[in-house]
């Protein structure tokens, strides 16, 4: 008996001996990002445990354990254990089948089934060169490049293949919020912490989405209560002393309403000149937004949810003496910007067996504003009600919808003046619309969507915009899609060319103007490779686009003037586009973008053909990241940057002395991050690595910065400057002058904390 227990000992002692704690960490194969909530096994199933929030586990196995991995949306996978800590690479069972669009047909389908090419970038994608704001944000991705507009202010908007802002469209939830008054300002304030996605469509969408959709659109994805974290917040600060913290929380109101709320706060107040010109840099800026959303548990899983932010900014630029004291002033020249807006957005699924889901928005924009001593003060209000009606037959997946928005403009310019009464009189527009397309499976590898919208405006009347699109799946990882549609756009001058606004020039309307149209067709083709390896994504795009109506500025006949008038001829856009994505299964993965295009106008005018580029359009562009994660250790090293080809300036004479062309220019970014346990992260970077800025290939950016009031400037009796032993260039003073940031080498520290359910 003793003999027995002897032995029983030894065996368990061999038997304890052989077991120990494994320790890992599962990620996403392709985005090498960490999945939380997947399910570790014991290959005899004897022993599950679930991957936390940062994707870690902790497991007890015998030393010949094997461990069987598996998650919603990836592939099963059988792994022997290893050291002490190892990383367990996830294969998507159709890479990117869980990624959902809604942007190309308005309604939610897997990417790789829209028939309408669509981009997609997650909250990752832009950690790897954090920014403030999802304006600068913009630029890492391919094509895409944030445009500043005055040396002094700021203000910007988003070209997409070298089109200009107006022809971008913004959309937050699929809703038009962010109106050409706001085109930058709208984009700040949007809390990071609450976005999902951003999705990119370039190429006109009018046929869905109506005005402004004429040469793309950015449509902002936030996250729903459920989808959140419990809370998070991201904190950082920069060697230019720019603060911002971006937090969220998330709560329950009641059994079926959960909220979540998001607050965005921006402060920078230092002076800075570092070219030498007595005015700022960069402006200075103290904003703060609120966005809080609300979403309802309904039955039959019945979309509601609701959506209110508000945005406050007060921002300046101008001679590094200016203070408030001198606003509206003709001493010291300043420009002065406050921003107040309001915006609601809100979608609800009616209680009946179709799916009709009535969605709405509404903004209200008020700015107050000087540009020296040119005050410009603006409200905008936007109203828009849309009923879709999204039905599913044989082959055919039917969308058709109601539209109405309503807007209403009113500011202290000639724009809304009434001539007759002398008096301000606010610019109001009820347009209606009504839309249908059908996406109809011609056989499981080939899609045809076919689709059209008709809008009243009560000035252009009737606007018809079809489109139709064409998607063949040629093998599980490659597919062709051809699109082709047309677009529209009505014009606010006044709301959209701060050149307009800075008092240097007058506003001349030539003609009665007309809305502008496009007509576009883009192939597109996407092939992945899967290898032991790696995997490798191409996606290569080709588009053409013509414009009619196109009303341009026409700075060069009176340098004191804007002369405004529909293009007599028409304007090409044209070009070639490549994005890349590469992952290494040793942790090495990349992204790179190439866009070629050429952007001309062809003007007939008096019966002459003149051809000529686009101003502010570089011909060539590419961005590129590339990444590696140490899992172990938790560290990850970022590189990103973007590089622009040459493109034409706004000189405003021969004699000026500024360069009429740009040079090649590029941004480089390194960032260093540290994941800890309990959701932390640290990170750290430098931001323009090579301190590069448009001053050091230009002699001044602002023209007659001393002068900004050209109280000394002589002009002949045609109001057009003078040259002067004072003035010998004969300039007037011009802000607009601006290709790139101003802003040089920065490093940057920040610190992130999430806490899940």
């Amino acid at each position: 008996m003793k003999l027995l227990y002897l032995i029983l000992i030894l065996v368990a002692n061999v038997d304890l001996s052989a077991q120990r704690i494994q320790r890992g960490m599962v990620i996403n194969r392709i985005t090498q990002e960490i999945i939380p909530g997947a399910t570790v096994m014991l290959d005899d199933s004897s022993k599950t445990i679930v991957t936390n929030g940062e994707g870690r586990f902790d497991i007890q196995i015998t030393t010949q354990e094997a461990l069987l991995i598996t998650a919603i949306g990836f592939e099963a996978q059988r792994v022997k254990s290893g050291d002490q800590f190892i990383t367990i690479s996830m294969k998507p069972s159709n890479y990117l089948m869980g990624e959902v669009v809604v942007t190309g047909t308005m309604k939610a389908v897997q990417k790789t089934a829209s028939p309408v090419p669509v981009e997609v970038y997650s909250p990752q994608f832009f950690r790897k060169n954090p920014s403030p704001a999802i304006f600068e944000a913009l630029q890492m991705i391919n094509g895409v490049r944030p445009q500043l507009n005055c040396n002094v202010c700021n203000t910007g908007d988003i070209h997409i293949n070298g089109l200009e802002g107006p022809y971008t469209m913004v959309l937050i939830d699929g809703m038009p919020i962010v109106s050409s008054l706001s085109s930058v300002y709208g984009l700040s304030g949007i809390p990071n912490s609450l976005v999902e996605r951003i999705e990119v469509v370039k190429g006109p969408a009018s046929s869905l989405y109506g005005s402004e959709a004429i040469g793309g659109l950015i449509n902002v994805i936030t996250k729903t209560p459920k989808k959140a974290p419990l809370f998070s917040f991201d904190l950082s600060t920069t060697s230019w002393n720019e603060h911002n913290v971006d937090a969220s929380v998330k709560y329950k109101i009641s059994k079926n309403t959960d909220g979540l709320l998001g607050i965005n706060y921006f402060n920078f107040s230092d002076r800075t000149d570092k070219n030498g010109d007595n005015f700022t840099d960069i402006t200075l800026q103290h904003r703060i937004s609120a966005f809080n959303k609300f979403s309802w548990r309904r039955p039959e899983n019945r979309i509601a949810n609701l959506a209110v932010r508000y945005v406050y900014e007060d921002r300046w630029g101008g001679d590094m003496r200016w203070s408030k004291q001198f606003r509206g002033g003709d001493s010291i020249y300043g420009e002065s910007i406050y921003t107040s807006r309001v915006e609601l957005i809100g979608n609800y699924q009616l209680p009946v067996a179709e799916k009709i889901i009535i969605s709405y928005s509404f903004n209200s924009h008020s700015q107050r504003s000087v540009y020296g001593k040119v005050p410009f003060n603006a409200l905008q209000k936007i109203g828009f009600v849309q009923a879709t009606w999204d039905k599913h037959f044989t082959k055919h997946d039917l969308l058709s919808g109601l539209v109405f928005r309503y807007n209403w403009y009113d500011d202290n310019t000639t724009a809304t003046t009434d001539t007759v009464l002398n008096q301000s009189k606010a610019d109001k527009a009820a347009i209606p619309g009504v839309f249908v397309q059908d996406e109809i499976t011609l056989n499981p590898k080939q899609k045809l969507l076919i689709g059209g919208r008709l809008d009243y405006h009560p000035i252009h009347k009737y606007i018809f915009t079809p489109r139709v699109a064409w998607k063949y799946s040629v093998g599980a990882n490659d597919v062709v899609r051809v699109n082709a549609g047309t677009g529209f756009r009505t014009v606010n001058l006044f709301t959209e060319d701060h050149a307009a606004l800075t008092g240097a020039r007058d506003v001349i309307i030539r003609n009665k103007l007309k809305p502008e149209r496009s007509y576009n067709i883009n192939l597109n083709y996407v092939k992945k490779i899967y290898t032991n390896s790696f995997w490798l994504n191409l996606d290569g795009s080709i588009w053409y686009t013509h414009f009619t109506n196109r009303i341009l500025p026409d700075y060069t006949t009176n340098t004191n003037q804007i002369i405004y008038d529909n293009l007599s001829g028409y304007s090409l856009s044209k070009g070639i586009s490549l994005n890349t994505e590469v992952g290494f299964t040793n942790s090495l993965r990349g992204h790179w973008g190439f866009t070629i295009q050429d952007v001309t106008i062809v003007d007939k005018a008096l019966g002459n053909k003149n051809v000529y580029r686009q101003l502010l359009t570089e011909k060539w562009s590419s961005s590129w990241s590339l990444s590696y994660s140490f899992n172990r250790a938790g560290i990850s090293l970022d590189y990103t940057g973007n590089v622009y080809g040459k493109m034409l300036l706004p000189v405003l004479s021969q004699l000026d002395p500024r360069a009429a062309e740009s040079p090649v220019w590029s941004l480089h970014n390194l960032q260093f991050t540290k994941k800890f346990r309990k959701g932390f992260e640290l990170y750290t970077g430098v931001k323009n690595i090579f301190n590069w800025t448009p001053a050091k290939h230009s002699s001044f950016l602002i023209a007659r910065s001393h002068d900004p009031f050209d109280k000394n400037v002589k002009f002949d009796s045609g109001g057009q400057p003078v040259a002067t032993a004072e003035n010998p260039y004969a300039l007037t003073f011009d802000p607009n002058y601006v290709y790139a940031p101003n802003q040089g080498r920065r490093g940057y520290l920040g610190i992130r904390f999430q806490l899940n359910d």
